[in-house]
């Protein structure tokens, strides 16, 4: 079964930025996030682009599509987690709070998508 590359190596790089923030968060910016009580936040960012980091690559090496899955979480975790990372680091991006529900929506209608319609090779 060939599948395109691309779809791999875009979830790999999800995931390979979801473990680095994981650690920036964890070290580099704990103090800073610990006094505006935000760490709650950045950990909930991190974990939710590494599960839908590695649904995305469970879904590329199955080698099935599913454009409406992968698309929806994919803009999900740019929206939900970048979001919450924007909240966290930027004083100033309070307009990026209605952001979060609106990519935590997009990845429930991927997951959602899945149940309607499940991937087929």
């Amino acid at each position: 079964m060939q599948t395109s590359s691309t779809p791999l190596r875009v979830a790999a790089l999800i995931v390979l930025l979801g473990v680095g923030l994981g650690a920036f968060g964890a070290h580099a910016l704990k103090p800073q996030l610990e006094a505006a009580g935000r760490l709650d936040a950045w950990h909930t960012a991190v974990h939710y682009q590494l599960l839908h980091g590695v649904a995305l690559f469970a879904l590329a090496i199955s080698g099935r599509r599913h454009p409406v899955a992968s698309g929806s979480w994919l803009v999900g975790v740019v929206l939900f987690s970048g979001s919450l990372y924007g909240l966290c680091l930027l004083d100033q991006a309070r307009w990026l709070g209605p952001v979060t529900p609106l990519g935590g929506l997009a990845m429930m209608i991927g997951w959602l998508a899945l149940i309607i319609r499940p991937p087929r090779s």
